[in-house]
C-alpha cells in the first residue's frame, strides 16, 4: 500500500486533473446527453481515481487511532457506489481531493532558499605559507591560519584582522548597503566582499561556527521546526466523524433501511465545509496578489491574523536602501562639484554612486570628462591630481591623513551634519576642505503611517533590530515613530531575540529584505520580505511585498483577518447546511438526490461569500 500512496503523491496533479473532466464528461452525459451509462463509467473512474488515495489516508489514521475526517468521505463514497449512486460518490470525492490541492499548492519552495544560501558560501581561500600564497579548499582551512583577502575577495572566514585595512562590503551579515572601513584589529565576517584594499586575516571561527554558517543553521532549523499549523477541518473531523458514524448505525439498527442510512453518511459529509477554508483561503491570497502581496498559503494567514508583535530590520526594508545626497557644502566658487562626480564615477561605492546621481539630478547634465586616474587609498577613499592640485575625496579619515584644519564654520557644517545621522564624504584640494555631502538612505512613504495603524489594530510591540550603529538607528527610529531600537545586532542575535519573545508568548512578525535577515523570517511566526530583497530571504518568507510597498504589511494583516472571518462564514453555512439536511431526512422531506442538490447549493453559496475577498477595499 505505501508503494500505492507513493505513486497517487508524485502523480496527484494528473490525477485531479483526470478525476475532474471525468466527473464534468459524466454530469454533462447525464444531464445533457441522456446517457446514464456512459456517465456512470466516467463517474466510476473519476471516484476510483481520487478515492484510493483518501481511503488510503483513512486507513493510515486508523492505524494511529484517528478517526479523520478521510474515514467519513471513504465510508460515504463506498456507500454511495453501493446503492448506485455514482454521481454523489464522484462529486464528493473531487471536492475533497481538490480542497487540498488548493491547500498545498503554494507551499512548494521553501528548502531550495537553503541550497541557495549554501551557494553563496566562498569555496576556498588564499593560504599564507612563510611568506608564500597558496590556493586551498575552504574545508583545509583550520582556526589560526593566516588568509590574505584582496580586492573581489570574499573572507573565508570570521577573523581578526592582523594587517593591512580595505573597504568591505559587509551586505551578505549586517544588511546594511555602505562600505565598512577596516583595519588592524578589526574583525572580518565570512561572506564579506573586500571592495578596496587588501588585509590579512587570521581565522577565529571556520565552517559551520561562522557568522554566515550560523545563518545556514538557523534558517534550516527554523524551517524544519515550523510545522503547518492543524487544519480546522482535521479537529472538527475528530469529534464529527465518529458522531456521523454512530448516528448512520443507529439509523440502520432501528430502522432496517440501509438506503436511509448510507443517505445519512452522504449528505452529512461536509462538502462544502470541505472546500470552506480553501476557497477562503485561496481568494485571500488572490486578493493579496492584485495588491502586491504574496501570501504562501492558507497557514500564513492563521499566522498572520494571530500577529502581536513586528520586528523589522532598517536597511532596505523601512528605508529604501539606496543612499540620496541630503546636504552638500560647497566652500569655493569653482567646479569642484562636477570634479567629485568625475572622479567618483570610476568607483563602485554606493555613496559614490550617488554622489554622481545628484550631480546629474542637479545639472541636468552627464558628468564632465577630466580623463583623471585615481588611486585608491585603503580604508579613505580616493587619491588624484588636477592642474598640479593634490585632490582626495572620501570620508572623515581624509582630514586625519593630511592634517586639515577646518574653519569654525566647517567644524560646525561637519558637527551639523553628522548629528543628523548623515554619512559623509568629504573634498580636499590641497589640504583645504572644498566640498562636503552628507547623504542619507531615505525611509519609505507611507513608513510612520503603517506602524501607526499596525499599532491601532492590536500589534503593539515594535521593534527596529539593524547591524548599523545606534545613533543612525535612533534617528530613523524617531522619523518613523519606534521607539523601540537594538542597533549593532549581528544575524544570530536578532534570532535570539525574536525566539525570546516566542518563548514569552508573542506571535511575531518579522520584516526584512536581506541575507542576513533570512534566520529571523524564517523563525518568525510570520516572516515578510521586501519584493526588491534577495532571493533567500524571498524564498524564506512566509509573504513578499511585491513591489515593495510598506503599507502592504498592513493591508496583508487585513486579508488574514478577513480571510479567517470569511472562513468562519463557510464553516458556518457548511455545518448549518448538513444540520438541515439531516433534520430534513429525519422528517422525510430530503432525500438522496435533493438533498446533494442543496449540497451543491451550499457549496456555490461558499465559494461566493469567498469570492467577495477578491472585492475587498483597502
Amino acid at each position: 500500500m505505501a508503494k500505492i500512496q507513493r505513486w497517487f503523491t508524485q502523480h496527484g496533479n494528473p490525477i485531479l486533473v483526470v478525476a475532474g473532466t471525468l466527473t464534468v464528461i459524466g454530469w454533462l452525459m447525464q444531464h445533457l446527453a441522456d446517457q446514464g451509462l456512459i456517465a456512470n463509467g466516467a463517474y466510476g473512474i473519476a471516484t476510483l481515481v481520487v478515492g484510493l488515495p483518501i481511503i488510503f489516508k483513512a486507513i493510515s489514521a486508523l492505524r494511529a487511532r484517528v478517526m479523520s475526517i478521510e474515514l467519513l468521505v471513504s465510508i460515504a463514497v463506498v456507500g454511495a457506489v453501493a446503492i448506485l449512486e455514482f454521481e454523489e460518490a464522484a462529486m464528493v470525492t473531487f471536492l475533497f481531493a481538490f480542497g487540498n490541492f488548493l491547500e498545498q499548492r503554494t507551499l512548494q519552495k521553501t528548502h531550495q532558499a537553503i541550497q541557495n544560501l549554501t551557494e553563496m558560501q566562498p569555496t576556498t581561500a588564499t593560504m599564507v605559507f612563510d611568506g608564500q600564497y597558496q590556493e586551498v579548499e575552504i574545508d583545509e582551512v583550520d582556526e589560526g591560519a593566516v588568509l590574505v583577502v584582496r580586492v573581489g575577495d570574499q573572507v573565508p572566514v570570521d577573523g581578526e584582522i592582523i594587517s593591512g585595512s580595505a573597504e568591505v562590503d559587509e551586505a551578505l551579515i549586517t544588511g546594511e548597503s555602505k562600505l565598512v572601513d577596516k583595519t588592524t584589529g578589526d574583525q572580518a565576517y565570512m561572506g564579506s566582499i573586500v571592495e578596496n584594499g587588501q588585509i590579512l586575516v587570521q581565522a577565529q571561527k571556520v565552517g559551520e561556527d561562522t557568522t554566515f554558517g550560523k545563518i545556514i543553521e538557523l534558517v534550516e532549523e527554523a524551517q524544519d521546526n515550523q510545522a503547518p499549523m492543524s487544519k480546522f477541518i482535521d479537529r472538527f473531523a475528530k469529534y464529527y466523524t465518529p458522531f456521523v458514524l454512530v448516528v448512520a448505525i443507529l439509523i440502520l439498527l432501528l430502522t432496517k433501511n440501509l438506503r436511509l442510512a448510507i443517505t445519512i453518511l452522504v449528505l452529512a459529509c461536509p462538502g462544502a465545509l470541505v472546500i470552506g477554508a480553501p476557497v477562503s483561503n485561496v481568494a485571500g491570497i488572490g486578493r493579496g496578489a492584485k495588491a502586491g502581496i504574496l501570501i504562501k498559503g492558507g497557514d500564513v494567514i492563521d499566522q498572520l491574523a494571530q500577529v502581536d508583535t513586528i520586528l523589522f530590520d532598517k536597511t532596505g526594508t523601512v528605508t529604501e536602501g539606496r543612499p540620496t545626497v541630503k546636504s552638500i557644502k560647497e566652500y569655493q566658487e569653482d567646479h569642484w562639484l562636477a570634479l567629485a562626480a568625475d572622479l567618483e564615477k570610476q568607483t563602485n561605492h554606493p555613496l559614490a554612486r550617488s554622489i554622481v546621481e545628484y550631480y546629474e539630478k542637479r545639472g541636468q547634465k552627464t558628468t564632465a570628462d577630466f580623463n583623471l586616474p585615481i588611486t585608491t587609498i585603503k580604508g579613505i577613499g580616493i587619491q588624484s591630481e588636477y592642474q598640479g592640485q593634490t585632490i582626495w575625496i572620501g570620508s572623515r579619515r581624509v582630514l586625519t591623513e593630511n592634517r586639515i584644519e577646518l574653519t569654525a564654520q566647517q567644524a560646525r557644517d561637519l558637527q551639523a551634519i553628522e548629528n543628523d545621522g548623515q554619512s559623509i564624504v568629504l573634498m580636499t584640494v590641497d589640504q583645504k576642505l572644498v566640498l562636503m555631502v552628507g547623504l542619507v538612505d531615505q525611509v519609505r512613504k507611507g513608513v510612520k503611517e503603517t506602524f501607526e495603524k499596525l499599532k491601532q489594530s492590536g500589534i503593539d510591540k515594535q521593534w527596529m533590530l539593524t547591524g548599523d550603529n545606534s545613533f543612525i538607528a535612533e534617528k530613523i527610529a524617531k522619523t518613523i515613530g519606534i521607539n523601540q531600537v537594538k542597533a549593532q545586532m549581528l544575524p544570530e542575535e536578532k534570532a535570539l531575540f525574536l525566539e525570546q519573545l516566542q518563548n514569552d508568548g508573542r506571535h511575531v512578525l518579522f520584516v526584512g529584505d536581506g541575507i542576513n535577515d533570512s534566520p529571523s523570517i524564517a523563525k518568525a511566526n510570520v516572516g515578510i520580505a521586501m519584493g526588491n530583497g534577495t532571493d533567500v530571504a524571498i524564498e524564506t518568507s512566509d509573504v513578499v511585498l511585491i513591489d515593495s510597498d510598506f503599507s502592504n504589511i498592513q493591508n496583508a494583516r487585513r486579508v488574514a483577518k478577513a480571510t479567517m472571518r470569511n472562513t468562519m462564514q463557510n464553516v458556518g453555512i457548511a455545518i448549518g447546511t448538513v444540520a438541515l439536511l439531516l433534520i430534513g431526512v429525519a422528517y422525510g422531506w430530503v432525500n438522496m438526490a435533493s438533498g446533494m442538490l442543496f449540497h451543491e447549493i451550499s457549496i456555490l453559496v461558499v465559494i461566493f461569500n469567498a469570492m467577495r475577498l477578491l472585492r475587498m477595499k483597502f
